[in-house]
């Protein structure tokens, strides 16, 4: 048991989720797994075990942010043995080539976080996802013909910037294709703890058209997004 956590060893299974919202934890558990159960319900960020297609997985809400999400996964990995962290979000999207309902599978993931910046003294250390997982989600999105673009994730410790998307205008010249708040302090997590990782979003709103998604839409682009990770989580 952890500050955060009272669920006891052996109760997560070696692969797990991480949406950051509990309610949507709930709903993975309840929609997906067969014969979940509530394994960690500490502040409310809720953690459920069951199994995929008669393997064991688990889904762990991290709440929002980079510093919320690292101290679930670092206790994941070094408390419950965790070997392998899908998470599974929504994300803006900086670029009018991706579409509402589009998955973009983050590649590497840039930040304005010092979480990241703080623990490598003058490097700049470049958060990248398990290559495995990665090449593996990628092909079970074109066997499922799904819509999704690699690329470059900006995890942002700000959601509401004062200069909005100005304040995106390099990082989009260099290619970035969404905005989320978490995937480069999981990857750094990752790298850091000898575990895989890789994080796969939803892009629900376009900083640069505007468009959105509808909330219809977005329910069956969380179910496309939720099912392909599952599948990816427990392939090994």
């Amino acid at each position: 048991m952890t500050p955060h956590n009272h669920a006891k060893p052996g109760d997560y299974a070696e692969a797990v989720l991480l949406p950051g919202d509990p309610l949507r934890a709930k709903w993975i558990a309840e929609t997906f797994f067969e014969n979940p159960v509530l394994v960690n319900s500490v502040r409310n960020c809720l953690g459920y075990t069951g199994t995929w297609k008669g393997k064991p997985v688990s889904v762990q809400a991290t709440g929002m942010g980079q510093p919320s999400l690292s101290i679930y996964v670092h206790e994941l990995i070094n408390f419950y043995g965790v070997k392998t962290l899908l998470r599974v979000g929504t994300c803006g999207g900086l670029t009018a080539k991706v579409k509402v309902r589009d998955l973009i599978i983050a590649q590497t993931a840039s930040t304005d976080s010092t979480i990241v910046r703080d623990g490598f003294g003058p490097y700049n250390f470049a958060p990248t996802a398990d290559f495995m997982l990665l090449r593996d989600a990628v092909a079970r999105a074109e066997e499922k013909s799904l819509r999704w673009h690699v690329g470059n994730m900006l995890s942002s410790d700000i959601f509401y910037h004062a200069d909005g998307l100005k304040s995106y205008e390099t990082l989009i010249a260099h290619g970035a294709l969404g905005v989320e708040m978490e995937a480069a302090a999981l990857y750094t997590l990752a790298a850091r703890f000898n575990a895989r990782a890789l994080a796969i979003c939803t892009m629900t709103d376009c900083l640069v058209t505007h468009d959105e998604i509808s909330a219809a839409d977005r329910q069956t682009s969380l179910n496309d997004m939720v099912t392909l990770a599952l599948d990816v989580a427990t392939a090994a």
